[in-house]
């Protein structure tokens, strides 16, 4: 195969990215810093779209139809959003990541595209 395989594929495809949303809510809602955020949101909505946009995110198929970042985000950026709350976000994932056994390498690349979307989510 001469093509480098996508991220998505480095990290185990569609199986890999269901499993790692799941963990990476329940982390994400029992830590303090963020749980408040989505208080009153669909769970299964929002890991839906989760799942659909981290495919897309990673280069794997995808058919992502939801709001972009800055869209999706402006409601929590109203009530309080901040740099804080995308560390916390980002700490939730690469620990989400490594309980899955992903490589350091993989979950740095994770890392940066979570962190490519800080200013959109923040409104900025």
């Amino acid at each position: 195969m001469s093509q480098q395989a996508s991220l998505y594929e480095q990290l185990g495809g569609e199986a890999a990215v269901n499993a790692a949303v799941d963990i990476f809510y329940r982390k994400v809602l029992s830590d303090d810093r963020i749980s408040a955020f989505f208080d009153g949101v669909d769970m299964d909505t929002q890991a839906a779209k989760q799942k659909a946009f981290l495919t897309m995110a990673f280069g794997g198929p995808h058919n992502y139809t939801g709001l972009d970042m800055r869209q999706g985000h402006a409601h929590l950026v109203e009530r309080g959003l901040n740099d804080s709350h995308v560390d916390a976000v980002i700490e939730d994932l690469g620990a989400t990541l490594r309980e899955l056994g992903v490589k350091e390498e993989l979950i740095a690349q994770v890392a940066a595209i979570a962190e490519s979307t800080r200013n959109d989510v923040l409104g900025r």
